[in-house]
């Protein structure tokens, strides 16, 4: 099996950074694993310093088979440091695992992804591999399938990359009022909004443009049932870059095995309230209710008021 590299994005994290850097040491394939490092400029001087303490950390690391680390000039933003990234590594690489400086992997979670990305290589109706997954509850199967991929660990291949999805005027095209509610419906609450937002310069996403070019061809997003990946980015009080709590809710792998079986696959339907129902405000109301009666979750919400606030 040959492995297929791993792209790390970085800005000006760095407790987050040396975490995410940490349990990919430690994943069983680490060692044979080619790590490529991109590092984005700093925006303003606020950030000059952070990035600097940033890239004076990556020098340091060890571990991997090799070690890359590609350091912008400019600061791009995550969305087109991502693009160019995953771009340039698939000119000569047939697949791609991606994650970001807030993500805890598992030990096996390069074990997952590798034998995913090996299995579903040619069956061209797959067009991602997610190493996060959210709760739905228990089914008998290693994997599950659904039309929203996720941008927390996930892979990809040469031939499913295309820049083309992310073009708006592509996408303004073939927008529709009906297909623009089917999408919400089928996606979750949130998919409509975030892809408006995005075509009209309010946010600066690619993963909502590429779900969205992904869901009218009827593709789909392979997930592990039980996640191998957990996002430490809205966890800190003092975080910046996080605006608003998490409302997803997952079932880490605590197995670590590294046997996986894709031939009986769970196919959960598009509009599935197991899945879409984290995208919902419902959800996420219920969601911010309950931590009033938890520890620390009143310090959260107050923290969430503080940022949007801010």
């Amino acid at each position: 099996m040959r492995l297929a590299p791993i792209c790390l994005f970085v800005y000006n994290r760095l407790s987050e950074t040396q975490q995410t850097i940490k349990a990919l040491q430690e994943n069983f394939l680490s060692k044979e694993s080619h790590l490529i490092i991109y590092s984005d400029g700093f925006k303003n001087l606020t950030d000059e310093e952070s990035v600097i303490n940033i890239r004076s950390f990556l020098k340091e690391i060890s571990g991997f088979k090799s070690i890359i680390i590609r350091e912008s000039d400019i600061n791009k933003g995550l969305a087109q440091s991502i693009i160019d990234g995953v771009t340039e590594v698939l000119t000569s690489h047939e697949s791609i695992i991606v994650l970001e400086d807030d993500l805890i992997t598992t030990p096996n979670f390069l074990d997952f992804m590798n034998q995913a990305l090996t299995y579903f290589r040619d069956k061209s109706e797959i067009y991602s591999i997610n190493g996060y997954s959210p709760d739905i509850g228990e089914v008998k199967s290693d994997v599950f399938i659904h039309s929203r991929s996720f941008p927390w660990g996930w892979g990809t291949w040469r031939d499913r990359w295309e820049q083309d999805s992310f073009e708006e005027i592509a996408i303004k095209r073939i927008i529709t009022p009906n297909l623009l509610s089917q999408f919400s419906l089928d996606c979750g609450g949130d998919a409509k909004k975030m892809l408006l937002d995005s075509l009209n310069g309010k946010n600066n996403s690619w993963y909502i443009k590429w779900v969205f070019n992904n869901y009218c061809n009827k593709k789909y997003a392979v997930f592990p049932m039980y996640s191998k990946v957990m996002n430490i980015g809205f966890t800190s009080f003092n975080s910046t870059h996080c605006k608003e709590i998490s409302c997803y809710e997952q079932k880490l792998d605590t197995y670590n095995s590294t046997d996986f079986s894709f031939n009986n696959i769970y196919s959960i339907q598009r509009h599935d309230s197991r899945f879409i129902k984290y995208f919902s405000k419902k959800h996420k109301l219920k969601f911010r209710l309950r931590l009033v009666f938890k520890k620390g979750g009143f310090l959260l919400l107050l923290n969430e008021l503080k940022n949007r606030l801010l």
